[in-house]
């Protein structure tokens, strides 16, 4: 089970895991990260639409929000996510921007990380890949997590390493309890679990990594 594989990983053994590159992944995706010792990213997969490919949820004054990265709509019926462009016709990337700012300025750690996170919503990123990339470049900084990673050169079915690309599905069909954390917003709407990873951040700062690490339990 994955649980037995989280739960009895040790930084001496070779525990590596397979993930899908997504934007501001969730909590629970760092929580595996944390555990591993070498990570692969899924690029050769098709792209599926209401994932956490292109959205993630953040933490506003009127609870869980949902920041989506609109993409150019393909002629092909499947369309591989690399291939996949971004669209910014609708500025979607300053209106993040100000989201995120709205929801968190009043945050421990907003105005620690939020210069080492302009690049995404300033660089203009063409292919989708490329902005989860950075997007989760800047995060294992703002960690201080090295971790050897690799990248798939085709698709399989059946990996022989722990597979956790489900995670990417904004729609789990299995429920995680994550350990609870305090949130700004929470006196409103109580704890929200797994978040976008910047909800962890922006909240407890340089401990957000000994959270990761701590989780117990969750599966």
């Amino acid at each position: 089970m994955l649980l037995a594989y989280l739960e009895s990983a040790k930084k001496p053994n070779k525990l590596m895991i397979l993930l899908q590159p997504t934007y501001f992944s969730p909590i629970l995706q760092y929580v595996a990260i944390a555990k591993a010792n070498e990570i692969i990213f899924e690029t050769e997969d098709n792209f599926q639409k209401q994932t956490f490919r292109n959205r993630c949820y953040i933490y506003t004054a009127q609870g869980e929000q949902l920041l989506n990265v609109p993409v150019q709509h393909a002629k092909e019926i499947k369309q591989k996510t690399k291939d996949v462009k971004i669209d910014y016709k609708d500025n979607w990337h300053k209106q993040h921007l100000k989201t995120l700012k709205t929801a968190y300025s009043s945050s421990p750690f907003y105005e620690f990380y939020i210069e080492d996170l302009l690049p995404v919503f300033e660089k203009k990123v063409h292919f989708l890949l490329d902005l989860n990339f950075l997007a989760h470049e800047i995060i294992m900084d703002a960690l201080q997590i090295e971790i050897p990673t690799k990248k798939t050169t085709e698709y399989e079915k059946e990996p022989k390493i722990l597979d956790l690309r489900n995670l990417a599905e904004d729609k789990p069909k299995i429920k995680y309890n994550l350990e609870r954390y305090i949130q700004v917003f929470s006196e409103n709407h109580s704890f929200i679990s797994n978040l976008s990873i910047l909800d962890l951040l922006f909240m407890e700062g340089p401990n957000a990594l000994n959270y990761l690490e701590t989780q117990k339990n969750i599966f």
